[in-house]
């Protein structure tokens, strides 16, 4: 059973950066794409970004393309999300989440494709 820690969430200006980062365990953890999405008060969650089982491919949602990076290290069991240039708007909780399905990137924007989620983390972002 594979389980995925989230951290490095907290308050932050607007204009400000914050880096979360995502412990897994309980798996092969190279065998599985890596997600990240977000939920806002109200909201459904929604995509943020993707990473192949390699790290060589990324794919973004239009409203965070440019301004976060994410990113893998196998080796460590870790997948992160580096986030630049935040807006209010990217308030939300944030979710780590893993998927086995092999499939082009830009089809694993919807959640029901990953079998494993995080607890999450909060980012608060002040204008």
């Amino acid at each position: 059973q594979m389980q995925l820690v989230e951290s490095g969430g907290g308050l932050v200006q607007a204009g400000g950066s914050l880096r979360l980062s995502c412990a897994a365990s309980g798996c092969t953890f190279g065998g599985y794409t890596m997600g990240w999405f977000r939920q806002a008060p109200g909201k459904e969650r929604e995509f943020v970004a993707v990473v192949s089982r390699s790290g060589d491919n990324t794919y973004y949602a239009n409203s965070v393309r440019g301004r976060f990076t994410i990113s893998r290290d196998n080796a460590k069991n870790m997948v992160y999300l580096q986030m630049s240039s935040l807006k209010p708007e990217d308030t939300a909780h944030y979710y780590c989440a893993a998927s086995q399905i092999a499939m082009n990137l830009v089809l694993l924007t919807v959640t029901t494709r990953y079998a494993y989620w995080g607890q999450g983390t909060q980012v608060t972002v002040s204008s």
